[in-house]
């Protein structure tokens, strides 16, 4: 059916909410990539089948005006992420919220007969901490200590269903933009709402409209980044996997107070359930006469693409997203012109990222005052972060900006694992920085990351306990910022490359203090000269690790020890005496000739000749060789 007029969208609004009305219970089946992974669609297929077994009304599709008027139905969905990624397949049962983990196909039966049709949970599938079980979602922490507004938009629905995003409320703020407002006064309510890119700078949303409409060129696109290159990073795909929907009513709110017709979504391949997901949303959509021309009777025409990255972190940046779209390799444009005045095409472009966009029907429809009751003043609503690392609760989270990083690593996710203590968290991906105990109370906002040396990036936080060498773990970013440079510009190209030479000789027990001064002169250097926003923050996890663990770059480069214990060439090897039984093993394999011995007495290891290649360790039947103190 395609809709014509507004007043059919909020009668087809009525039919589809009355049907789901009629799901007295729901089924709410985890259905993104992480649980996906675990077996979850087997468990969907399996709940319908057993259902149906049991002689239950089961509706997995809305049928609006058409449907049966009697009745009750089950409602079984495929749903957007619930969050605790690690103990998937998730299932909520509703009414009453009961939350089933570690859910496999063989429990399928359990469930449809002790609760959809007994009406009591199952307690073997449920979620358990510190010993208590918690029947309901609603009840355990990791929720509780969460605000959902991005991620609750219009609640549980199905995400591969245009009718079930349309029932709870879906492209009604687009109708009210495009019939009740003017461009002017959406691109001001976006503007007022304070709204910044979700992103990574934070830079105002409504500013980056207002520039785009002031451009003489007709022709404008409107681009959504949903590249996500940070490591351990997902919250931009749960979106795309979870409601897309969202992010294209959002797109043509944006395309319509911006005077754009066109716009695309640029997606790594690497997420081919997200583009699944995207593809069949922008189908659904044009079938029903919400993308394509005259959309619901209106003169606005606006049409979406799909474009896959092939997965480069430099794409990631605005001018080379747009580069790539266009086909060419994904090299940053120099500055100015900005994408504003010369992006895609070499058009004015407005670029925000997925959870922007997610945000802008949510502020059409419910006003700017509402947005800003949430958050902080100068970064008002709420923002998605991914954990991950050493914490006992990993997965997605959702909390209001401003939110203390004592709240999500303790609160929400439950501290760090195996009771060990916290030593450190990684924000904002590589172009981020490190966080420490002094930081507990810091609030997680734009400014005040700024200030600390961090930025609130695409929102991955990685969490390192006690046990992690914070120059290894500087290390590692930085072999992912050289390996992932353009190359385009000889700051980046070259100066990540020498910082990397550094670290290695440094976590190889080969540095100097002279290296450190070098390390801190190459990061301003980078920082000031490179041509695009990723190079400039490249040198970040070692500036923020050099701020706030200098001791253990001296412990490294001065006593050439690591005090975890961590990098390999700075371990000590020793043979211990007691079970070594000098059989020879180990100095017949030594290459550099450093362990000397009797036969039959036991052997030792000369360390300036030790190169910690670790052979003997492997050729000695005994276990005798250990690493030192």
């Amino acid at each position: 059916m395609r809709i014509k007029t507004p007043k059919e969208l909020e009668e087809l609004q009525a039919a589809y909410a009355t049907q789901l009305d009629r799901q007295k219970s729901k089924v709410l089946v985890c259905a993104e990539t992480g649980c996906v992974a675990c077996g979850s669609l087997e468990v969907y297929d399996r709940l319908v089948e057993v259902l149906e077994d049991r002689g239950l009304d089961v509706c997995i599709e809305l049928k609006g005006e058409q449907g049966d008027s009697k009745g009750d139905h089950v409602g079984v969905k495929k749903c957007a992420c619930h969050g605790l990624c690690e103990i998937g397949p998730l299932v909520v049962i509703e009414p009453g919220g009961y939350f089933y983990t570690k859910v496999k196909v063989e429990d399928c039966e359990d469930i449809v007969d002790r609760t959809l049709v007994g009406g009591k949970p199952v307690e073997r599938l449920m979620y358990q901490m510190d010993g208590k079980v918690y029947q309901t979602q609603h009840e355990i922490p990791f929720y509780k200590n969460q605000t959902f507004v991005a991620r609750a938009m219009y609640g549980p629905i199905d995400s591969e269903s245009i009718d079930e995003y349309i029932a709870k409320g879906g492209y009604s703020a687009f109708s009210k933009a495009v019939f009740s407002m003017t461009p002017e006064a959406i691109r001001q309510e976006i503007f007022d709402s304070g709204l910044r890119g979700r992103g990574g700078g934070g830079f105002p949303a409504g500013r980056k409209w207002q520039q785009v409409a002031r451009q003489k060129e007709e022709k404008r696109y409107v681009v959504c980044n949903g590249d996500e290159g940070d490591p351990g990073a997902f919250m931009d795909r749960s979106f795309m996997e979870g409601n897309p929907h969202a992010i294209l009513e959002g797109m043509l709110i944006a395309g319509l107070a911006t005077g754009a017709d066109e716009g695309y979504i640029y997606v790594r391949a690497e997420y081919p359930l997200a583009v699944k997901r995207l593809e069949l949303a922008i189908g659904k959509a044009t079938e029903k006469g919400l993308l394509g021309e005259k959309i619901l009777g209106s003169g606005f025409d606006f049409k979406i693409h799909i474009n896959k990255g092939a997965g480069a972190f430099v794409c990631g940046e605005g001018s080379a997203l747009t580069v790539s779209i266009e086909g060419n390799r994904g090299f940053p444009r120099t500055k100015p012109p900005r994408t504003v005045e010369q992006g895609l095409f070499g058009k004015p472009t407005v670029l925000n990222n997925v959870e922007t966009f997610v945000n802008v029907p949510l502020i059409i429809k419910n006003g700017t005052d509402w947005f800003k009751s949430v958050g902080t003043e100068k970064s008002p609503g709420t923002k998605a972060f991914a954990i991950t690392g050493n914490i006992s609760n990993t997965g997605l989270i959702e909390v209001p900006m401003g939110a203390r990083l004592r709240q999500v690593i303790y609160d929400i996710g439950g501290g760090v694992k195996g009771g060990r203590s916290f030593k450190a968290v990684q924000i904002g991906g590589p172009s981020g920085g490190c966080l420490t105990n002094e930081h507990m109370e810091l609030p997680l906002d734009f400014d005040s990351l700024s200030k600390a040396g961090a930025m609130v990036g695409s929102g991955g936080l990685v969490v390192m306990d006690d046990t992690a060498c914070m120059v290894e773990i500087a290390r590692f970013f930085m072999h992912f910022t050289r390996n992932e440079s353009c190359g385009k510009c000889v700051p980046c190209r070259e100066g990540t490359k020498r910082m990397l030479e550094i670290m290695d000789r440094i976590v190889a027990g080969k540095g100097t203090l002279e290296d450190l001064d070098l390390l801190e002169e190459l990061s301003e250097t980078i920082t000031a000269a490179a041509l695009c926003g990723l190079g400039k923050t490249a040198p970040n996890p070692v500036k923020s690790t050099l701020r706030y663990f200098r001791d253990e770059y001296l412990a490294h480069v001065v006593d050439k020890k690591c005090p975890a214990n961590i990098c390999e060439k700075l371990k000590t090897l020793v043979i211990n005496k007691d079970k070594c039984k000098g059989c020879t093993k180990c100095s017949k394999v030594c290459p550099a000739e450093a362990i000397t011995g009797v036969v039959k007495e036991p052997f030792v290891i000369d360390q300036s000749k030790c190169t910690k290649c670790f052979a003997c360790i492997s050729s000695c039947t005994f276990g005798a060789i250990e690493e030192g103190k």
